[in-house]
Parts: structure tokens; C-alpha cells; sequence
């Protein structure tokens, strides 16, 4: 697998602009004083799917041959990245079949249902899913589609920072939530190639470390994965993320799950955003390690906002305990 090129990110970028507009880059007063920064919230909630890996979806999907859209795709998901593949594949006229753990959030299931496709429901947690949908697009002869591993995936989610440096050329700091790793390693191809001074932070779960171990020891790495953001809940490392991740990643930071929680909770009383875990897992980071932004121009990407009711109650719970 070669790595996407920030050429590769501006093609995304002119193969997507019929199907999305820009998402907006917020300024936030409460979080710039709570943070003692000028804090800038990335909305890619703002998307038709509430969530970025829309952009990802299209432009896989663009590239890929008449022969590849007729076999059907196949791939693995905790949701959103199902959504958009599952969108992809309505807009482009492709079977699309998508494993799911058996205890998937049911706000994106019935999404993907709701997009046609196909749902294969398999163990508890993403790397069982997406074991099994290897097995079936080996037997099956489907495309498969990995979440992670996939050049057009990363150079379509990469448009998101494109975007932010458009719109704040003197960004100091990109922080973003990391569950495989697309949406970060997006980013640092276009931060390092516009300007390496800009700095690059990965927020994940304690609870799921297996990226950030695989990052820190430079292999791929798996560990134990307990985390209630499914978004960010991943057992492995994955191979092009990682390769890219340590050439130009600036730093990895892992919260706790009850830091998420509190930071969905601080994003709607002070920044007026609702986010789903994942969504909010880059704030927990910024909130938690704010000493290292203090003064600077920061942008928190809020990757998505599908949040189920009790999910959110929880979330608000542990905020309001402090």
C-alpha cells in the first residue's frame, strides 16, 4: 500500500465537492477560556451521515472499476464508516455488504439499513467483524474494503484538514480523534505538507490502546479493548496509518472513557455541540493536556454526532458529578 500524497488529498478533494459542502470551522469562546486557547471545533457532524468518514466513502467509490461496483463490496464497521460506504454505494449503484458486532450501535445500524445495505452481524467488536468479512470477500469474491488500510479512504478524509488550514492558514495545533487512524493520518499528510511546524495530536481511549502501542513501539501491535466509544475501539494497530503515523505524527494521547464522557457533556454546555464519543474524544485530550495548548491556535476536529439517548444521559451524568 503507497501512501496518499497531499496531490492525492486535493483530487479527493475536487471528486467530492458535488456531493458535500464544506464543513465550518467554529471559533468557541467557552472552550478558548476554559482552555486558556483560541479554540477553533472542526463540524463534521455537520455532514449528511453526522459523521466524516462521508468523505472517504465517495471517493473510494469514484475511483473503483465498473467490474469492482458489479462484484459488490464488502467491509467492516462500528457505523459510521459503514454509513458512508453504504452511501457510496447507493449513490454509485453498488451492492454493499457490511459486518457489524453484534452489539452495534443501533442509531447506526438503522442508518445503514435505511442506506440499503446489506448487514452481517459477527462477534463482539470490530476485528471480529471485519475477520470474518476477510473470510467472505475471499469466498464470495466481493471487493473488500478495508476500514483503515485503504489509500482513497485516507486522501478523502484528509479534505477535512485541508479545509481547516484553508480556513485558519496560522493553526498551531490539529487535534483529532484516532479509532483506526484514516482521519489522523489524513491530516498529518496535509499539516506536514503545508507547513511542518504545525502540530499534529491523536486522541484514543485508554481503554483501546492497541494504535497507540503500535505507534509507540513501531510494530503492529493488538491489546485489549474495553471501551464504551465504538468509534475509537479498535484491538490492532493497522499497517498504512501506522506507516504514516510514525513519520509525521507529533504526539499520541490516551484519555479515560469517563474523560470523554465528561468532554461530550463540556461540548454541549460550552460549545453548543453534540457529539457521539468518538466525536468528543479529541477535547478529552485537549482538556486533559491543555498546559501544552495554552496560547495557541488549536483545532479539535469533532468527527461525529451519532449519539444514541443513553449514551448521551450517561455522558451528562458523569459531567454534572464532575
Amino acid at each position: 500500500m503507497q501512501s496518499p500524497t497531499i496531490r492525492d488529498v486535493y483530487r479527493a478533494r475536487q471528486t467530492i465537492a458535488p456531493y458535500f459542502q464544506r464543513t465550518p470551522l467554529h471559533y468557541s469562546l467557552g472552550l478558548s477560556e476554559l482552555l486558556e486557547a483560541e479554540v477553533y471545533l472542526k463540524h463534521e457532524e455537520y455532514l449528511p451521515l453526522g459523521a466524516f468518514k462521508s468523505r472517504g466513502g465517495i471517493n473510494l467509490l469514484s475511483n473503483l472499476s465498473d467490474e469492482e461496483r458489479r462484484r459488490g463490496l464488502i467491509t467492516a464497521s462500528t457505523g459510521n464508516h459503514g454509513q458512508s460506504i453504504a452511501s457510496a454505494g447507493r449513490e454509485f449503484g453498488a451492492r454493499v455488504l457490511i459486518g457489524l458486532p453484534e452489539k452495534a450501535n443501533p442509531v447506526k445500524v438503522a442508518a445503514m439499513q435505511a442506506l440499503g445495505a446489506e448487514l452481517i452481524f459477527h462477534g463482539d467488536n470490530f476485528d471480529d467483524a471485519r475477520e470474518h468479512c476477510e473470510r467472505l470477500a475471499r469466498e464470495e469474491g466481493y471487493r473488500y474494503v478495508h476500514a483503515v488500510n485503504e489509500p482513497l479512504l485516507i486522501a478523502g478524509v484528509g479534505t477535512a484538514a485541508l479545509e481547516i488550514i484553508e480556513d485558519l492558514p496560522e493553526v498551531d495545533v490539529m487535534m483529532l480523534p484516532l479509532g483506526g487512524g484514516s482521519g489522523i493520518s489524513g491530516a498529518c499528510i496535509v499539516a506536514k505538507a503545508v507547513d511542518p511546524s504545525i502540530e499534529v495530536y491523536a486522541v484514543q481511549s485508554e481503554a483501546a490502546p492497541a494504535a497507540y502501542l503500535s505507534w509507540k513501539q513501531g510494530e503492529i501491535v493488538q491489546a485489549p479493548m474495553d471501551t464504551f466509544a465504538e468509534g475509537v475501539a479498535t484491538q490492532s494497530g493497522y499497517e498504512l496509518p501506522q506507516s504514516i503515523m510514525a513519520e509525521l505524527l507529533d504526539d499520541f494521547l490516551l484519555v479515560s472513557d469517563d474523560d470523554i464522557r465528561r468532554a461530550i457533556g463540556l461540548l454541549v454546555e460550552k460549545g453548543h455541540t453534540l457529539a457521539e464519543p468518538a466525536g468528543a474524544t479529541a477535547l478529552a485530550g485537549a482538556v486533559k493536556h491543555a498546559g501544552r495548548l495554552r496560547g495557541k491556535k488549536v483545532a479539535i476536529t469533532i468527527s461525529g454526532a451519532n449519539i444514541t439517548a443513553e449514551r448521551l444521559a450517561e455522558a451528562l451524568k458523569v459531567y454534572q458529578a464532575g
